[in-house]
């Protein structure tokens, strides 16, 4: 008797639950599936998808691969063991990133970590305009951030023709207005960097990374670099700060919304922030890894290219990659 699908249509002639039946499955979805036990590209390059970037807007083109009936509980959102197989290689560059921040830092974050013991405030600044203004995707990643630390933190900083790396939160429309805010936040906290970071020394390192998030919402200053600034504060020793959260609520960006909270969405199908952060928090505990690796991990994924942030391109911890793909089922 003939079946239909829930396209009211044949099933053996609908296009996408055709897939379904047996001996139809895309030559394919075997392939990806095998991919996990290799090592993780190096590049991240997806040429299915393209940005395009006009007057500071970012539009992304999505793209998503053939359903060939992939599924998974901690990720509802996804339809392809390809799509699955992307998020466990970025989960686990974004892992080896973090290790490597606390290990052996590259480029100017070592030039951070040895600072912060001999002048705080000046590896502070260092800090924020490194998550404000973003590493570049080139042979001097860091070209632009030192151009800007060249000048004093007191002085007016002219961030014209300042190469901007892909995940920066400067406009070129608001001038140094965000840089501005930030001194004037650093003020009314008692004019030193140190002073605003710390907050209250009772706070634990997961409450003070809360608290300052929520400080930092300052004009400019998305989430993605309000995160990233917290991050690298924290995982460089400068202040005890770990994230237990992406804190998706209310995120925008450049180009609307925030890009690891659109890919957060299309991951773990759904929209509430709540849902997202208890979902996430979930899939880190499965991989076994910091939920704080999820903010690029996620990024990267629905992105292009794969933004590196001035780290090596081989900088992935191979032990979360397996321990992702098995969580996910891949």
């Amino acid at each position: 008797m003939p079946t239909f699908c829930r396209h009211n249509r044949f099933i053996e002639r609908c296009p996408i639950c055709r897939q379904t039946l047996p001996g139809n499955e895309p030559a394919g979805a075997s392939s990806a599936r095998a991919k996990v036990s290799a090592r993780p590209r190096s590049g991240g390059e997806r040429p299915a998808r393209t940005r395009v970037r006009s007057e500071g807007m970012r539009i992304r083109h999505e793209g998503r691969a053939v359903d060939d009936g992939y599924r998974c509980e901690l990720v509802p959102g996804l339809r392809a063991s390809a799509d699955a197989l992307r998020l466990a290689e970025e989960i686990a560059f974004s892992s080896g990133r973090l290790l490597a921040l606390a290990a052996d830092p590259p480029g100017l974050y070592g030039e951070i970590r040895a600072l912060a013991g001999e002048d705080l405030e000046r590896a502070t600044w260092a800090c924020f305009l490194t998550a404000y203004l973003c590493p570049t995707e080139d042979e001097e990643p860091f070209a632009g951030i030192r151009r800007a630390l060249a000048a004093d933190p007191g002085e007016l900083i002219d961030l014209d023709g300042v190469q901007l790396g892909p995940r920066t939160s400067h406009d070129s429309a608001r001038g140094a207005d965000t840089l501005n805010a930030y001194r004037q936040w650093v003020a009314r906290a008692g004019g030193a960097q140190a002073l605003a970071f710390v907050g209250d020394p009772t706070w634990s390192a997961q409450r003070r990374f809360e608290r300052l998030f929520e400080r930092l919402a300052l004009p400019g200053f998305t989430r993605a670099a309000r995160y990233e600034l917290l991050v690298l504060a924290g995982r460089l020793g400068l202040y005890e700060l770990s994230g237990d959260s992406l804190h998706l609520a209310g995120a925008r960006g450049l180009s609307g919304e925030d890009a690891t909270t659109l890919a957060a969405k299309r991951i773990f199908g759904i929209g509430d922030p709540m849902l997202l952060e208890r979902r996430s928090a979930a899939l880190a505990q499965a991989a076994s890894v910091p939920v704080e690796a999820l903010d690029l991990a996620l990024d990267n994924w629905v992105s292009p290219q794969r933004a590196t942030l001035g780290f090596p391109p081989q900088s992935t911890d191979d032990a979360a990659f397996e321990r992702a793909g098995a969580a996910l089922g891949l």
